[in-house]
């Protein structure tokens, strides 16, 4: 990067961390600290919820997919609004009455302490992990990208969240919120615009070339249970993820607890359900608009430039370039069928249409079967190496053709949406571990003041946790899919126990508790038996499907053992 793109990057980022700690500096009282005294309005609780689901990984991962797989992510997000209705509805106003820290003090309240700890620490397992993962995200893409040591880029990030969360709590977290989600937006509708002007065809010719190469394909309505993403599995299994995210993740709920009221609240939940959607639909246009540019300009064979310059200096880098010959004659023959292709649109001339997009398929399966061989040819030179590179397309794509200070921007965007993301998390994790943990069942008899340092302590450990965990994570399929997957593995049974909470109110504390075990192991054991054969049935099962199971399954172990112990 250039240095004006260098001082955009850390004046961004050290601007907004200094904000957040100047304007909140030394809370007075754990209330302070854990509920930012509960006075925040509902525009800023909006923009917090969005931010704190809004990670880097949403930007690195989300245009990437689209690029891969056309815009049928974005069915993922149809069940939000619902979720937000049916929470803003039933759970917020049970948590305003009993004027809980924590969305796990309610359970305690319903059934007993074990199930309040069960649930608190299924919820510290799933997020402290995930910590980890919001933080080597973008570490893992930005060192490639600007040459720096994964090791010091995790640290950085992870150093710069804990200074303003610890320093300042809930209250830093949301204030800082807001800027970061005014730089995150800005900078990717800016990236949008510059995509979209660069391109060498007119903005619709730039659509039906998207749309005959398959990448608006925003709904589908076969109903499949290995699909993880048509219309089905969005209004049914994503709203399952949904309600539990929203509903008993203590990152997001600290969020809306922090309002002035309950209608506060519910209006920055209904915000983020109206906003959400769309925000998704042009991150994935991005990413749609960078793929049709790459149909005019010649894209790498593989994004990730470290892995090709490492096959460039090595002892198959002759095979290499041949194949990188082969892809260039084929980004070629493709380039001609869409100059056909866009001439009969005009024409009207169907047959020639159909013949044209029957070119540009077959060149296009070509580049992508050149592209398997560079792959492997990138394992064969180093079998360790990462040849999944859909993570690096965006910021690959910014960073050769972006004009200067705006490449500085658009990284300020991904370190913006890590802090975000993690700030949350880790603000969660230490509330959760001084409120449900610590001040409940370890040490009952502390002052306030000392509850409140105890929770900048963990807030602190958990940091330092997600740091370590970043640094000895491996890079997942899928970033944004490795968040969905380690949440749908926990967020099912978690949801089960409030569901029977808010519902099933015949139901006491033993049975829910140990439905709840017996449901989560079953989630666990289905994941690691996906795709194998039990019993004559092979099990295969989108792992968004996890979030329904695991819930049902809680309601309907626990509705058992209710009914066996009465009978007893």
């Amino acid at each position: 990067m250039s240095t004006v793109d260098w001082i955009v990057l850390f004046s961004t980022l050290f601007l907004i961390v200094g904000y957040g700690v100047y304007k909140t500096y030394g809370p007075k009282s754990m209330d302070n600290y854990l509920r930012g005294d509960s006075d925040m309005n509902w525009w800023t609780i909006g923009l917090s919820i969005m931010a704190t689901q809004a990670s880097a990984i949403t930007f690195l991962s989300t245009p990437g997919q689209a690029y891969e797989d056309g815009m049928r992510f974005i069915q993922f997000y149809f069940g939000l609004p619902v979720a937000m209705i049916i929470l803003s509805v039933t759970f917020i106003p049970i948590y305003y009455k009993l004027k809980v820290y924590t969305a796990y003090q309610f359970l305690e309240n319903r059934f007993d302490l074990k199930t309040r700890t069960l649930a608190a620490l299924l919820f510290l397992t799933q997020r402290g992990l995930a910590a980890g993962i919001t933080i080597y995200a973008p570490s893992i893409i930005l060192s490639t990208l600007l040459g720096w040591s994964l090791f010091w880029t995790n640290i950085f990030i992870g150093l710069l969240v804990i200074l303003y969360t610890v320093s300042g709590g809930t209250k830093a977290v949301s204030i800082t919120q807001k800027q970061q989600m005014a730089v995150m937006m800005g900078g990717m509708v800016l990236a949008g615009i510059l995509v979209i002007n660069m391109l060498p065809v007119s903005f619709t010719e730039a659509l039906h070339v998207a749309g005959k190469m398959e990448r608006l394909n925003i709904v589908n309505f076969e109903f499949n249970l290995s699909d993880r993403y048509n219309f089905w599995s969005g209004m049914t299994a994503a709203l399952f993820l949904f309600l539990s995210y929203f509903g008993t993740d203590q990152s997001q709920v600290q969020r809306y607890l922090t309002g002035k009221t309950l209608s506060e609240s519910r209006m920055g939940l209904i915000m983020n359900g109206l906003l959400k959607v769309p925000m998704q639909f042009i991150i994935l246009f991005i990413g749609v608009m960078v793929f049709v540019f790459y149909q005019f300009f010649q894209p790498p064979v593989v994004f990730n430039k470290v892995q090709t310059e490492n096959l460039i200096n090595s002892e198959l880098s002759d095979n290499y370039f041949q194949l990188e010959g082969e892809f260039t004659e084929t980004f070629d023959q493709k380039s001609q069928s869409i100059s056909d292709l866009l001439v009969a649109i005009k024409a009207k001339d169907k047959l020639a249409i159909e013949a044209a997009q029957a070119g540009m398929k077959s060149a296009y399966a070509k580049q992508e079967e050149i592209r398997k061989d560079v792959k492997s040819l990138i394992v064969q030179n180093d079998a360790s190496a990462e040849t999944k590179d859909t993570d690096y397309v965006f910021m690959r794509f910014v960073m050769d053709y972006l004009p200067v200070g705006i490449v500085g921007l658009l990284f300020a965007v991904i370190f913006s949406a890590a802090m975000s993301s993690t700030a949350s998390e880790l603000n969660s994790l230490g509330t959760t571990s001084t409120v449900d943990i610590y001040k409940r069942s370890l040490y009952k008899e502390g002052s306030d003041k000392h509850y409140m340092l105890s929770s900048k302590w963990l807030t602190a450990f958990w940091g330092l946790f997600a740091i370590l965990f970043a640094t000895y994570a491996s890079l997942f399929e899928n970033l944004i899919q490795a968040v969905n997957l380690l949440g749908s593995l926990f967020y099912g049974t978690i949801l089960g126990i409030f569901l029977v909470g808010f519902y099933m109110k015949w139901i006491k504390g033993n049975a829910v508790f140990i439905a709840a075990l017996i449901a989560e192991a079953i989630i666990l054991l289905i994941h690691w038996h996906n795709g194998d054969t039990l019993l004559g049935v092979t099990i295969n099962i989108g792992f968004l499907w996890y979030n329904a199971i695991g819930c049902l399954l809680v309601m309907v172990f626990a509705a058992l053992f209710q009914l066996i112990n009465r009978q007893k």
